[in-house]
């Protein structure tokens, strides 16, 4: 299990107008860019509990529109504007004070969480004299500091007593939630499971979006289905394909609903912010994401005499490690052994080349390779019929397998053989074909 904190970014991207005004963007170290705020709308000679206060509020708003890509999902290329009437007072190229300096230095990864919610809060906050709000007043946190009041105690009069501070958090550089490429049928991972988090509670605002039921992280037709139902609604082209439009517009309508970036927002908890999928693979760690490197990396193996072919299981030992280690220098990589998201683009590029260009010499092993996504009930196609065809001839000599029709569907009957087949050799019976099971049939069939 992966849980999905928010970091601290190295750099923010301010776009320094209004969000539709054409104006530069920029991009700046965080802790820059917050002392520039802070010096743009507080005032030095302030108590500095007060000072402090306000820096919490500048980070945590600066990181809740990070978190949760609040203008990067509506389209825009930026992080955060420089306009206070939408977020907060950034003046490129302008002094910063001292004292503010050395404050924003020694608190800059800590931000305000409520309750048991996980995202950086949306801190909203005025002046207090020109303009009044629900949040936090400026020069009311001054009263409040020249009272004896902690930065937290302020915050907490304006915020509720439920506020906190997360201290101490990772920083480091941040990437977009899209993953890059098209998710889809039988795709599997972090991105599949906050597709279907998402939809599961848009879906309670827009009942016609159909439910998904399961929670492996797979992109099955249920999926796909809602996928559809949801681009449908929101004017996108229904495809049942999550591009980049549909991811970011998920997101946004995700945002909304819960009220991520506003005062009064439903929060998100540890348990929606938790996946079954880590970002690094390492000795020891078992599950999806290993059987898919072993299973890669072997047929990479097959071909290629620098990357060596060894014995593996489900579990990321010695010899995944050597094996990794081979393929990072093979495609100049990091050599650590470790296994990093940046290392399964380049592994699942390398073997897609490898479906696409099979060797002349070993035509007669194309039709056995795995085709790098998971098979579900509802899918069609060829790599289903050659399913099929592996699954009939098991049934020759298992005659406890239900039985199969070869007609490219992945039906009720296919889904039934591979329960059976799940059950016989002690694999999750899901009715999903992952690749050691996808190994596992073609051995079987051979017999």
């Amino acid at each position: 299990m992966a849980v999905r904190y928010p970091i601290v970014p190295n750099n923010i991207t301010v776009h320094l107008g209004a969000p539709d005004e054409p104006a530069r963007n920029i991009t700046v170290p965080f802790t820059d860019y917050i002392a520039n705020v802070a010096s743009s709308e507080l005032y030095p000679t302030w108590p500095r509990n007060a000072l402090i206060a306000n820096i919490y509020t500048i980070i945590s708003f600066a990181m809740n529109r990070i978190y949760n890509e609040w203008y990067r999902s509506k389209g825009y290329s930026f992080d955060i504007t420089s306009s206070p009437s939408y977020d907060q007072t950034y003046i490129e190229n302008r002094s910063t004070y001292e004292n503010i300096n050395d404050i924003v230095g020694e608190i800059f990864n800590n931000y305000v969480v409520k309750g048991n919610q996980i995202q950086p809060y949306f801190t909203r906050y005025c002046d207090g004299r020109v303009t009044t709000c629900d949040g936090l007043s400026q020069w009311g946190s001054v009263s409040l500091a020249n009272q004896g009041k902690t930065p937290l105690q302020i915050l907490q009069y304006y915020y509720g007593n439920d506020i906190s501070i997360k201290y101490d958090a990772p920083v480091g550089d941040t990437t977009g939630g899209y993953p890059g490429y098209e998710v889809g049928l039988g795709n599997a991972g972090n991105p599949v499971l906050a597709i279907q988090r998402d939809l599961r509670r848009i879906s309670q605002n827009y009942p016609a979006i159909p439910g998904i039921t399961t929670t492996l992280g797979i992109y099955d037709q249920e999926t796909e289905n809602a996928v559809r139902k949801f681009q449908e609604i929101f004017g996108l082209p229904v495809t049942g394909v999550v591009d980049k439009a549909t991811w970011y517009k998920i997101k946004y309508v995700y945002t909304s609903v819960k009220k991520l970036s506003d005062l009064y927002s439903e929060g998100l908890s540890l348990d929606e912010a938790t996946f079954l999928y880590t970002d690094e693979l390492n000795y020891g760690d078992t599950g999806i994401e290993v059987e898919y490197v072993h299973y890669f990396l072997d047929a990479l193996a097959f071909l290629d005499k620098d990357i060596p072919r060894l014995p593996t299981n489900s579990i990321y030992n010695d010899n995944t490690i050597t094996m990794v280690k081979a393929f990072q220098e093979k495609y100049n990589l990091p050599v650590t052994g470790v296994f990093t998201y940046s290392d399964w683009l380049v592994l699942q590029r390398a073997y897609d080349n490898i479906l696409k260009s099979f060797p002349s010499e070993y035509q007669e092993y194309v039709s056995e390779l795995y085709p790098d996504y998971f098979l579900t009930r509802g899918m069609t196609g060829n790599d289903v019929r050659r399913l099929q065809r592996f699954l009939l001839a098991i049934c020759k000599f298992d005659k406890s397998i239900p039985g199969v029709r070869v007609n490219g569907v992945f039906d009720e009957l296919t889904e039934k053989s591979i329960k059976k087949l799940q059950d016989d050799y002690d694999f999750d019976i899901n009715g999903v074909v992952g690749p050691l099971l996808w190994k596992k049939i073609v051995e079987l069939s051979k017999r």
